[in-house]
């Protein structure tokens, strides 16, 4: 990983930072809509419709527009919810990191430096379901710079953080169609302890599933 500096935050790396968190989680929108392709609820009621407008058109034409125009509005759909959440997570910590993880105890933001770039995000917090530990959030990296180990050391600034705070484990949240995270985190060491489905109305008629993943710190190490 040469090159690379792991670093505290500052105010003239706003932009890169929001830059790279925009990006990666735009990039989860392809297997998001597959993933709701893949859901039963979905596949039925594209079938029901096929079949009725098969029935009462009599042709193969109308039914296979009508597929197609839905399938283009559900995967705009997913965009327009990747969208929301990317202004939400803006709005509520990106467009001022100073403030929720510089000033706050226990609480930090770093970035991957390379020759004056940012490549590379993490932060961790206290969480608020669990006092004993520390949740690692905005873990991302630049699609340029991945495979070269910066994720893996990023993760262990919040372990050596999280250890140096006196605090039990890092916790932290990825959802069903991010497998390259869940991989890098088992890896890691991360153990999964907890499925859930986000409980608004559009995550449960998708089944998006969110895992909970721990760290418990040998204090010892």
């Amino acid at each position: 990983m040469a090159n690379i500096q792991i670093r505290k935050y500052r105010e003239d790396d706003a932009e890169a930072v929001k830059e790279i968190f925009t990006l990666g989680m735009s990039e989860h929108v392809p297997s998001s809509f597959m993933h709701l392709l893949k859901q039963p609820l979905t596949q039925m009621v594209l079938m029901c419709m096929f079949c009725a407008l098969m029935t009462s058109s009599k042709s193969f034409l109308l039914p296979i527009l009508a597929v197609t125009l839905v399938l283009a509005g559900s995967r705009q759909f997913v965009v327009y919810m990747f969208n929301r959440y990317i202004e939400t997570s803006l709005k509520k910590d990106l467009n001022n990191i100073t403030d929720t993880y510089l000033k706050q105890k226990d609480s930090c933001f770093w970035v991957a430096e390379s020759e004056g770039q940012v490549v590379g995000t993490v932060a961790c917090l206290p969480n608020e379901n669990a006092p004993e530990c520390l949740e690692l959030k905005r873990m991302s990296v630049r699609r340029s710079h991945r495979g070269m180990g910066i994720a893996k050391t990023l993760c262990r600034t919040v372990t050596e953080f999280t250890r140096d705070r006196g605090y039990a484990a890092v916790v932290l949240y990825t959802s069903v169609v991010q497998t390259d995270a869940q991989k890098l985190y088992e890896h890691m060491g991360y153990e999964k302890i907890r499925e859930f489905v986000v409980p608004e109305l559009v995550a449960r008629i998708m089944n998006f599933t969110l895992f909970e993943y721990r760290l418990y710190i040998r204090k010892d190490e």
